[in-house]
Parts: structure tokens; sequence; C-alpha cells
């Protein structure tokens, strides 16, 4: 059962509740590169990105805000350090979201400034807690940057805009330890009603970055717990985009396109069943219908272990069989199994749009 949190609207969009969660990238063009930044903004976009965090280092940076929402139909969350007035200022340029990072705002007159602002205009904080912005007196407690320091931080962090009367906060616990992060975002569940960002900050490279990242995520939304999710990775953003939507679709938690079956090879196997699996993906990564294709190396992994595949392939000896719904539909040579497999998916999808 999903974790009850409450519901916060981002520009056009709601997270938290019931809402479907959302996924979320971050440019890493500089800031003062405006016209690559919006570049890199229609690419995520296009990628299916549905929230998008800029940084903001210095006031010449704000003028990105405006040039992105000019051009991009995204919410966009202002990533604030150190000067509270940049947080004022993006909110004055129609930012959709704060992001800001416990203790390094300043005292608590400027952090009721940036509540104040913020709440004038309905515009939600995130309070981003990592393994690196937890308060000193905090990690003298606990000797270090553990679970239970990040959650303290962000409960303290809450609390500080709870008293301002500043309600509208989501909240994440990130760590690049899986470990950490998981208990970190149990933890802080259990104390708030808050939505949660989820994510493993740090995480690597494609490969490693996305392991990390799918375990972690994928473990507490398995528990129900996240609102959202970045993929952190050191790569093209759209990866972190198509990274968490196979998170989700993983999960049946958001349908994003086809979902493929298919076995790893074995003995059995007289057809390249790798380079089949790896083409059919290729053919059909545009194609968003909710329906699952099967790619099987024999006839013990085809239409027996597959039968809930709607629609796949099973190889034979220098030929295979498609099959539909685990039954044998027709039996085609194997230079021409890719091209009928889609022929008949592009039929199928065909008539359910209809």
């Amino acid at each position: 059962m999903r974790r009850n949190s409450n519901e916060v609207k981002i520009g056009n969009l709601k997270i938290g509740g019931n809402n479907p969660i959302l996924v979320q990238s971050m440019l890493s063009i500089p800031s003062y590169d405006i016209e690559n930044s919006v570049k890199q903004a229609l690419n995520l976009k296009k990628a299916g990105c549905e929230i998008l965090r800029i940084a903001i280092p210095d006031m010449e940076s704000v003028k990105l805000i405006d040039a992105i929402k000019s051009r991009v139909d995204i919410p966009l969350v202002a990533d604030i350090h150190f000067d509270y007035k940049l947080a004022l200022e993006s909110v004055a340029a129609g930012i959709d979201k704060i992001r800001i990072n416990p203790g390094n705002i300043g005292s608590e007159d400027k952090i009721n400034e940036v509540a104040k602002a913020c709440k004038s205009k309905n515009i939600p904080i995130r309070i981003g807690v990592n393994s690196g912005s937890v308060e000193k007196k905090i990690l003298a407690k606990y000797s270090g940057p553990t679970p239970e320091a990040m959650c303290e931080s962000a409960i303290y962090n809450a609390k500080l805009l709870e008293k301002f009367d500043f309600n509208d906060i989501v909240i994440s616990i990130k760590s690049s330890s899986v470990n950490n992060m998981v208990k970190g975002y149990r933890l802080i569940a259990e104390k708030c009603s808050y939505p949660l960002h989820l994510g493993v900050t740090e995480a690597g490279t494609l490969t490693m970055g996305t392991i990390k990242s799918a375990i972690g995520i994928g473990s507490l939304l398995l528990d129900g717990i996240g609102d959202t999710i970045r993929v952190t990775l050191t790569d093209e953003p759209t990866e972190e985009v198509k990274a968490g939507f196979n998170i989700l679709k993983a999960l049946e938690l958001r349908n994003n396109g086809i979902t493929f079956i298919s076995c790893p090879t074995c003995g059995r196997t007289r057809i390249d069943i790798i380079k089949i699996a790896k083409e059919t993906q290729h053919l059909l990564r545009n194609n968003k219908s909710n329906i699952k294709v099967a790619i099987m190396g024999c006839v013990v992994n085809g239409p027996g272990e597959a039968k809930e595949a709607d629609i796949g392939i099973a190889g034979g000896d220098g030929y295979g069989i498609i099959f539909k719904k685990g039954k044998i539909f027709k039996k085609v040579e194997e230079e021409n199994l890719v091209t009928e497999l889609i022929s008949e998916i592009n039929k199928m999808t065909s008539e359910n749009q209809l």
C-alpha cells in the first residue's frame, strides 16, 4: 500500500497523495549558457522528463528561468545554495519550486523571507538533505551522517518552515550509500506525511548508477514510499529519465511503452537471440503501447513460460515461431523474424488505438 502523503502542487502538476510518481532530472549545462540549457531542457521534455531542476548559482543565472519557461512546458525547480536572495529572485522570476540544503541559507530571518515569498505564490520548498549537508551539531550527536542524522536534519528544517506557517514541503534524504539512503527514507516516512523525492546521490556512471538507483529507489517504491524520483547519473540527463521510467515500469507503477521479456539464452538456443532482442527493442523504442513482448530462445521458454506476453517469438533451428497470448500464430525464417514481429506488433497497437 502506498504511503499516505500530502498533496503538493508544482506548476501544473500535483505530487503526493494518489497522484502518479513523477520522474525528475536536472540540467547539466552551465547555467550561464542559456541557449544550450534551453536545448537540453527541450530534449529532456521530449524524453519524458516531468520535473526539471536547474542550478541557480548567481543572479545572472536567474535569467535561465524565464528563458526555459518561455520555450518548454515543464515545472522548474531552482537549486539554491548559500544566498537566500537567489531564492527570492527565482520566486519573482516564476520558478515552480525551490530546493534548499539544510543550514546553508543562513539565519532564521532569511529562511522566513524565503518561506513568505514562496507562500505568497504557492511555491513548494524541497528540503534536500544529503550526507554532506547535515548540520554539525547533528553530525556530532550521531558521529557522522547516519540515516538517523539525516532524518533528524530533515525534521528540524521542516519544523523550522512550519514555524513560519509554511507547509508546502517536500523532503529528500539522499546518500551515495544505498543502505543509508533506504534506511533514511524509511525513517522519515514514519515521522511525517510530506511528499518524498527519492534518489541515490552521486550514484555513478550509467551501469552502476542505474543499478544502485534501481535497488534504492525500487526498494522504497515497493514499500509504498516515494512521490517523485531522480536517477542520478554521470551521463546525459536523458539517460536518467529513461532509467527512471524503466524502474517505474518494472514495478508496474507507470506504463511508458512496451514491456520486454527476454530469456538469457542457453545451449538449446539455435538463433541469434541477443541480436534479435536488441534489434527489436531498438525498433520499438518510441512505441508507447501498453503491451508485453517476449523474445525467447527456444520452445521451452516460448509460448509456455511467456504465455502472459501479448506477442512474442520463440526460436527453433534457423527459424522461429510468433505466438500471441501463448498460442502459436505463424512460423518464420530467422532472417525475417524481427520484420514479421514488428509488423504484427504494429497491427496490434494500431487496432488498440482504433
